[in-house]
This record gives structure tokens, sequence and C-alpha cells, in this order.
């Protein structure tokens, strides 16, 4: 992989960093989040210049250190999403009518803040509410892969709190511990581990980040559309959406 010096305007720690995993650490889940990748170190601190703070070069460290888990931050708003530097951003939702009941999935997909694709599916009967939001982001992460083929590094949007925590924070306990939650069943156990082991192949290059849902965010918004197209088609497969990409006249279609 080409080397990459990234640059952080606005996050935890501002500066320059040899490695995604350390510009991550800056800028996961940091609300206004400023950052960018450039090919040299000359390009790098030319745009961290134009900050009026120092410039920060990222040094190896000399042994792994432990560091206090981070402290949760607020879901982030359309004005943030549209600012942060990821070329592709793929939102994903899930429908179930009622839960539990009928459920399906949504994605959008955007490049460069304009609407690409859209897909909708994974459709069951019998679903839960966390089962289409799992399947969401399953899916997304699937896509995010095919994507960092040309596009590096992904965000993913989702307004599920419950299945971002369960792939991102609590799985690694679970797995830690054979697979046993203290208290009780994991549910949608096996999607959570096909989830998890996809998602720590690919944490190093994708961001996943909290959106709140039917606050008027567009990405999250058309990804509620898909997912109950989803439902209305009974469509098992993951389909891309073949009709015209006119947002408004999506976001006429029925809602979840």
């Amino acid at each position: 992989m080409t080397k990459k010096y990234y640059v952080v305007w606005q996050g935890r720690e501002k500066g320059i960093f040899n490695t995604w995993t350390e510009c991550k650490k800056q800028v996961d889940k940091f609300p206004g989040a400023r950052f960018k990748s450039f090919p040299t170190l000359v390009e790098a601190e030319s745009a961290f210049s134009q900050n009026p703070r120092k410039t920060i070069v990222q040094k190896p460290k000399a042994a792994a250190t432990t560091t206090k888990p981070e402290k949760e931050s607020k879901s982030l708003s359309q004005e943030e999403i549209t600012v942060l530097p990821f070329t592709v951003k793929i939102f994903t939702d899930g429908a179930c009518e009622p839960n539990p009941g009928e459920a399906g999935s949504g994605l959008v997909v955007y490049e460069d803040n304009v609407l690409k694709e859209l897909w909708y599916g994974i459709y069951h009967p019998q679903g839960t509410n966390n089962t289409a939001e799992l399947n969401g982001l399953h899916q997304a992460i699937l896509l995010a892969k095919e994507k960092l083929t040309y596009h590096s590094p992904v965000a993913i949007f989702s307004d599920s709190k419950y299945s971002i925590d369960c792939i991102t924070k609590w799985a690694d306990g679970w797995y830690k511990r054979g697979w046993i939650k203290s208290g009780g069943e994991i549910k949608n156990l096996e999607l959570i581990k096909e989830i998890y082991f996809l998602y720590k192949e690919l944490k190093d290059h994708i961001s996943i980040f909290h959106v709140n849902g039917h606050v008027g965010i567009e990405g999250n918004e058309l990804a509620d559309r898909m997912s109950v197209l989803a439902i209305a088609n009974q469509e098992k497969s993951l389909s891309l959406y073949r009709e015209s990409l006119d947002i408004d006249e999506i976001l006429a279609l029925r809602a979840g």
C-alpha cells in the first residue's frame, strides 16, 4: 500500500500522523473532525501550516501503551458529516414492520458528497429491528471492502447504537470470554460473529459513526426509504436500486 501522511486539523490531537491507525484515534467519533491524507510529508506539512498551531509529527512509539476508553461523542449533524474528508460515505438503516415481523435493510453510497448508489434487500419474514440494523451494517462493511480497492478510508453511518456497539465495543469482550455474556444470552450471535471478524479485518481502513435517525440527515433518510422498499418488495438479496436517483422523489417514498 502506498505510504500516506495524515493531517488532522481538528481532532483529539492536531498534527501530522504517519499511519491511518494513529489518525483514526484522533478523529473517530470526534464531532467536526477535519483531516486528510497526503502522498508526501512535504505536502502534509504545507497543508498543516495553514493552521496557526505548530506542526506535530507523530513518532513511532517505543512500546504499546494502555489508554483509557474514550468518552462517547455526540451523534453527528448533517453539517459535520458533509465536511468529513472521506471520499466514500455509506449510510445504512434497517426496518421491521411490526417488531418482530417483516424486516429489511437499506444502504446509500455517496462519493465526494454526491449520491451514487442505493441498495435494498436482506428481507426476512420474521426478523427484528436489531437484526435488520445488524444486516445493514454487515452489508455496509462488505460494500466498504469493495470501495477500499479504490478509496481509503471509508466512512459508515448508522442510527443504531446497538449494532455499532455490538461490533466496535462489546464483541471484543465476548470473543475473549469464548462468546459468553455475563448475565444472559448474546442475541443474534452468529450474525455478530460474522460482522465482528470482518470489522477486525478492515477496522484500520474504515470509520463507523452514529447519526440520529429521522432528524433530516439525507443519507439516513434515504437508507430508511430503501429498508422499507426491501420489505415491500420482499427482496432477499441486496439489490441495486435502478430507478431515478432524484432525491426528492426517493424521500417521497414511504418512510419507516
